[in-house]
């Protein structure tokens, strides 16, 4: 037996269940999301439940609002792991020790970080009582809501503080293989800070930076937890309308609650066959 075949049939458990798992749970989604819900007898194939949702303000609304938390957090999360990994690209001392501290989050579980988020910024949080004691704020009320606001302050603040580290870890080793050399060779040809940044340092992190950025972006926009935890009940984001939907005690409703959970699917996977596109692309280039 030559060594494709072999490797093929010792992962063949694993890749069996990982299928079943993936596959199956797919299709039986995609099934009720097509109205078909044997449990309370209905086995008519229809888009009831996707014309349902996009008639619904509700929807519309978790749906911009989802985009917002997603494109925000990815944006800002980009953007200060960038400026943070050309720092630390600069420290000459305690450079390991700085770039620990900076990674220092990525083990914390998000919920976690949910958690710290809605004890220091809720309006009965920490900083709140502490702007009350220095006389900044008269109470409570007079805190900025950053927790379960309209905005989604405190979901794009827990997304930014733990997702940052991971983009930017991600640069430093793109700018770590890109060394010095480049930088050197542009600064000799005359061109300025700026023009290093943007012609030399930002195309050569640029596919690292692209991976990271749309692995954020996908999880800030499918995530459950820390908008269920830290999002306004209404509106509020995809997954927990889509959760709502799904515990109603109308079991009517599985089906609007699977047809939200497909088109989270299919955005993410689109983004995925765009991410894949534009890694293409610079790779050719």
């Amino acid at each position: 037996m030559t060594e494709r075949p072999r490797v093929f049939l010792m992962l063949a458990p694993v890749l069996a269940v990982i299928v079943f798992l993936f596959l199956g749970g797919l299709a039986f989604g995609l099934l009720q999301s097509f109205n078909y819900l044997p449990f309370i007898e209905k086995y008519d194939f229809n888009f009831d439940a996707y014309s349902n949702i996009f008639n619904s303000r509700s929807f519309r609304s978790s749906l911009l609002l989802t985009l917002w938390i997603a494109l925000a957090s990815t944006l800002i999360s980009s953007v200060l792991a960038i400026v943070c990994a050309l720092v630390l690209r600069r420290v000459q001392r305690a450079r390991q020790f700085m770039t620990f501290l900076f990674q220092l989050n990525l083990p914390i579980p998000h919920t976690v970080g949910a958690i710290m988020v809605l004890l220091l910024f809720s309006q009965s949080g920490y900083f709140s009582r502490l702007t009350h004691a220095v006389g900044l704020t008269g109470g409570p009320a007079d805190f900025p809501a950053l927790v379960q606001d309209p905005w989604a302050i405190g979901v794009i603040l827990e997304y930014v503080w733990k997702e940052t580290p991971f983009i930017g870890i991600n640069v430093l080793a793109a700018l770590a293989g890109l060394g010095m050399g480049h930088e050197e060779v542009a600064q000799t040809l005359g061109a300025n800070r700026w023009q290093r940044l943007r012609h030399v340092i930002l195309p050569s992190v640029m596919p690292s930076m692209l991976a990271s950025s749309i692995i954020v972006f996908a999880f800030s926009f499918g995530a459950f937890e820390i908008p269920y935890l830290l999002a306004a009940t209404a509106p509020t984001t995809l997954s927990v309308l889509a959760f709502r939907s799904y515990s109603d005690v109308d079991l009517n409703a599985r089906s609007d609650a699977m047809a939200m959970s497909v088109i989270v699917a299919v955005f993410i996977t689109v983004l995925v066959y765009v991410y894949a596109r534009l890694t293409r692309r610079f790779v050719r280039s």
